[in-house]
């Protein structure tokens, strides 16, 4: 369902996937942040054998009326707190829709699915 917001020249519809790929950017630019890991997805799993790098790769995005809420599915660096890459990470994703919607996330969920040592592929 996607966001819709009102102006005073109309209104702006914004799907989904719109704000997955724009929590997708802002999350690759966290420290500690190896990559998205693939959700149990049709999609990702697509991308992923045709060898494309989706920006939404990892990131579910559900909007209910109008609360938003982001689901990343991450991979971290080895030797980072995880807790504090995912504080930074919520931090960056709420800040990101912030100003480039105006939308506020109420929860960004976040799942670590694995470990990337530095230099491992």
């Amino acid at each position: 369902m996607p966001t819709v917001m009102t102006t005073d020249l109309g209104q702006v519809h914004i799907a989904d996937e719109v704000i997955a790929t724009v929590a997708g950017l802002a999350a690759l630019d966290c420290y500690g942040l190896a990559d998205m890991a693939p959700r149990k997805g049709m999609r990702d799993s697509l991308s992923g054998l045709l060898g494309r790098e989706h920006p939404a790769r990892g990131v579910d995005v559900r909007t209910l009326d109008e609360r938003v809420e982001v689901d990343l599915s991450i991979i971290v660096s080895y030797g980072t707190r995880i807790p504090e890459v995912a504080e930074n990470l919520r931090e960056k994703v709420r800040y990101t829709l912030k100003e480039t919607f105006g939308i506020v996330a109420d929860k960004v969920n976040i799942s670590v699915q694995g470990v990337r040592v530095v230099g491992e592929r």
